[in-house]
């Protein structure tokens, strides 16, 4: 395994960090309050990050979201690289990638995801074939990120198939404060139109690439033997969604712990600074390996999964430490702020509310960590 970044991902995440720390700002996400920065999403797509995730991979995203992460940015950007860019590139068809593709790289269409699949959607195929890609959707969806901002949705059905909407074209959407500042709605669908991402039953890549390790086997009657069973596409979106939020929760502790180490230095009590008391190194000392541990098992579940490895129990792992570590790191950077973290319109408060809400996000720990050991035992993927 080699995690080093190419040329093009050390470049890309270079011009990430100078293009989120000129215009993610804590006086512009102030001034934005709950809402997206419009202006920073159009300098994201002009500068040709969005549409570069393709060729980066999602190695690339990861590195890119951690960048995003470290300033709390406010922007749809791993929701559109993950339901949007990476998901059609990867199952949709060659229509549907023609089609779909260079909007999403410009920014002009804006993807979200309806995820994880609960149940509370119900797909019905249009025109009475049921390989046919037209369809129509009818259910609630209480809670869906990013959705005021998005043009189209990508929902998962109570089959976990995969449908792609026009917002415009939903029964209602209201908006949803949730803890972090992620323009979410509530989404009511009800006859409303959508295509099924790429055909029934395709589980393989734009270029025919090998992507997991595990659910739907589709037809692969003409497959090597020694190759492992392909992933549905739900379970392969779904996988990616969570090392690429994991690499985000990376970013937003690392933001958190450097906030908490520039005010322990400068913070002086009984004549010398925070940090020179052994309570409070051993504590951040703590918080550095956590950070460590969410970074490299993303890193490795995104290179699997760029490599066309299994890479399904690597996602949960990531997530794991993504939910648990994360938790333990944003508390320490208000704790080592003392007073200061308990401020609401202190920056490090951002990164507390950025980290309790991708704890839950996609699963908690429990969760993740009991399908993990599910999925194990199930005998699907060999431990």
């Amino acid at each position: 395994m080699d995690f080093t970044p190419t040329e093009e991902q050390a470049a890309a995440r270079d011009l990430a960090a100078r293009i989120f720390g000129d215009l993610s700002t804590p006086e512009r996400l102030t001034a934005a309050g709950t809402d997206s920065d419009p202006e920073l999403w159009k300098a994201l797509c002009a500068a040709g990050l969005v549409g570069a995730v393709e060729e980066l991979g999602l190695l690339g995203l990861v590195l890119l979201l951690e960048e995003q992460g470290r300033t709390t940015a406010q922007v749809p950007f791993a929701s559109t690289c993950v339901y949007g860019l990476l998901a059609v590139a990867a199952h949709g068809s060659p229509e549907q990638r023609e089609r779909l593709l260079p909007g999403i790289g410009d920014g002009s269409v804006v993807v979200c995801g309806a995820f994880p699949a609960q149940g509370g959607v119900r797909g019905t195929v249009t025109g009475g074939e049921q390989a046919s890609a037209q369809g129509e959707l009818t259910g609630t969806v209480p809670v869906v990120p990013w959705l005021r901002d998005a043009t189209h949705v990508l929902v998962a059905d109570d089959r976990r198939e995969l449908w792609l909407t026009p917002v415009a074209e939903a029964a209602r959407v209201e908006p949803v404060e949730l803890t972090a500042p992620w323009s979410a709605g509530r989404l009511t669908l009800d006859g409303t139109p959508a295509e099924r991402l790429g055909a029934k039953g395709a589980h393989l890549g734009a270029a025919g690439v090998h992507l997991g390790d595990q659910g739907d086997q589709g037809d692969q009657g003409d497959q090597l033997p020694s190759r492992p069973p392909t992933p549905s596409p739900y379970t392969d979106v779904l996988a990616t969604a969570r090392t690429a939020f994991a690499g985000l929760q990376a970013g937003v502790c690392a933001g958190s712990l450097a906030r908490a180490v520039v005010h322990v230095n400068t913070r002086e009590q009984f004549g010398r600074p925070l940090a020179t008391r052994q309570a409070v190194q051993l504590r951040a000392a703590d918080a550095h390996m956590d950070i460590e541990a969410i970074r490299v098992t993303a890193y490795e579940a995104a290179w699997r999964r760029d490599a066309g490895l299994p890479y399904a129990t690597h996602a949960l792992t990531a997530a794991w430490w993504a939910s648990e570590a994360g938790l333990r790191v944003v508390h320490t950077g208000q704790h080592l702020h003392g007073g200061a973290g308990a401020d609401l319109d202190h920056p490090v408060h951002r990164h507390f509310l950025w980290g309790r809400q991708l704890d839950a996000y996609l699963g908690c720990g429990g969760e993740v960590l009991q399908e993990l050991g599910e999925l194990i035992v199930s005998e699907e993927v060999q431990p």
